[in-house]
């Protein structure tokens, strides 16, 4: 496995469960089993590997739910299909909620890199909603609603959450 893999994988576990800011670079260079120089080799900075590990972690967050989702008949099953998946990430990830949120919450306000990258997962959360939904309030409803269910079932380690998200969707759709 090459340097760079190690590294990303180091810091997705260490980013996702203990947050940006408690993770050092010395950290991710020892779980990663790599030297100094190949983490500078690859990375500029540790926001460069931020944006990496984002980057990544959209990419595996969405073929996940995309995958999940599929084997559903209509566009309505599908949406609230994906509240299922929220409920099954919770319990893979115990309850770590969103990593883009996650994150937003440690960066400084102006770090507009890293703040792009989020804007753009969540704006493709919403776009991915409104290509199975064509009401745009409704889509709003749904994408708020999903937000909220991630952001509350993270907060009280609880799928409730999202259940009762889940049921306002389906009251809302059919």
């Amino acid at each position: 496995m090459k340097a760079k893999e190690k590294i990303l994988i180091a810091a997705t576990d260490l980013f996702h469960n203990q947050g940006y800011n408690s993770t050092g670079i010395n950290q991710i260079i020892e779980e990663s089993g790599i030297a100094k120089g190949s983490f500078y080799y690859n990375f500029d900075s540790k926001e460069d590997l931020c944006v990496s590990f984002l980057n990544r972690r959209h990419d595996f967050w969405f073929d996940k739910l995309k995958k999940y989702i599929a084997n559903n008949k209509t566009d309505q099953h599908r949406v609230l299909k994906a509240f299922d998946f929220l409920t099954m990430m919770n319990k893979k990830e115990k309850f770590r909620g969103c990593s883009f949120l996650n994150i937003l919450s440690e960066i400084s306000g102006d770090n507009q890199l890293i703040l792009s990258i989020i804007q753009n997962h969540k704006s493709d959360l919403r776009h991915f909603i409104s290509s199975m939904i064509e009401e745009e309030t409704l889509v709003d409803h749904i994408y708020l609603l999903f937000e909220g269910a991630l952001i509350e079932s993270q907060l009280f380690k609880n799928h409730w959450p999202v259940e009762r998200a889940k049921e306002i969707v389906k009251k809302i759709i059919e």
